[in-house]
């Protein structure tokens, strides 16, 4: 990524900023304000693994960035002091799932850890509902689990009352065999 110190290199930063909110399908903007070098870098870790993009970037830049969208007006009480950024691309709710869980099992870290705001479909979330909604959401390994139940359903009734009148008919012939025995 070209240096935000020139002219040339901010409107590139830009315009990857700008990239980065058209693909994504959800967004997390968090502030870290006293956490650690190594608790920061625990938690980029997890957002790695989640499939979320983390970056920390200037405020006026990602305003910069979101000037000509609906929802970046919204986005001015979110964007200030610090603010990092977490992007899910796939899954809606994973950022928001690795936020909520580290504020759960990092202790102080995630004590420090706070969500100022999310972003989804182009409505703006506050810190509450992103924590409350956004991570309680079902993520997509979930959503085909319940899709394939969904399928798989009318299937199994299908082979039950197929079989019903085979197994009734060994009943019949069960009770015949007592009856004449």
């Amino acid at each position: 990524m070209a240096a935000a110190s020139t002219r040339d290199g901010k409107t590139a930063l830009i315009g990857d900023v700008r990239t980065k909110f058209d693909k994504m399908t959800s967004a997390v903007f968090l502030d870290y304000k006293g956490m650690t070098v190594e608790q920061a870098t625990n938690l980029r870790a997890q957002f790695r693994k989640a499939g979320v993009e983390y970056k920390v970037v200037k405020n006026t830049l990602v305003k910069q960035a979101l000037k000509d969208t609906a929802y970046g007006p919204k986005l001015n009480d979110v964007l200030v002091g610090m603010t990092g950024i977490a992007w899910s691309y796939e899954d809606p709710s994973a950022a928001a799932k690795v936020v909520k869980a580290y504020k759960k099992d990092a202790g102080d870290a995630g004590d420090k850890l706070t969500v100022k705001g999310g972003l989804i479909e182009g409505e703006v979330l506050d810190g509450k509902r992103v924590e409350n909604e956004l991570a309680t959401m079902p993520g997509k390994d979930e959503l085909r689990a319940k899709l394939l139940a969904t399928f798989q359903a009318p299937l199994q009734q299908l082979v039950a009352l197929l079989q019903a009148p085979a197994q009734n008919f060994v009943y019949v012939l069960s009770a015949k065999e007592r009856q004449a025995g």
